[in-house]
């Protein structure tokens, strides 16, 4: 798994033919544009959580929290 800041406008390749782009947003909404091939399916997680209705295949899937914005280990000490 990788983590990353980005700034607004910046984007991600994957592959040679999957473009994400981050658009900017607010403390609780990201907006992103995806420029891929047709023939690639994209699915929002909760559409995809909303079909399985066996608890225990639910319980399967991956979670994803929200960490604090900037964790103690990643801020650099205080020059003196």
């Amino acid at each position: 798994m990788l983590r990353m800041s980005i700034a607004a406008e910046e984007y991600l390749m994957l592959g040679n033919d999957i473009k994400i782009i981050f658009l900017g947003g607010t403390k609780n909404h990201i907006r992103i544009m995806i420029d891929a091939p047709k023939d690639v399916n994209i699915v929002r997680s909760r559409v995809l959580e909303r079909k399985i209705t066996d608890l225990e295949e639910r319980e399967k899937l991956p979670k994803y929290y929200r960490q604090e914005e900037h964790p103690e280990k990643y801020k650099k000490p205080d020059s003196q």
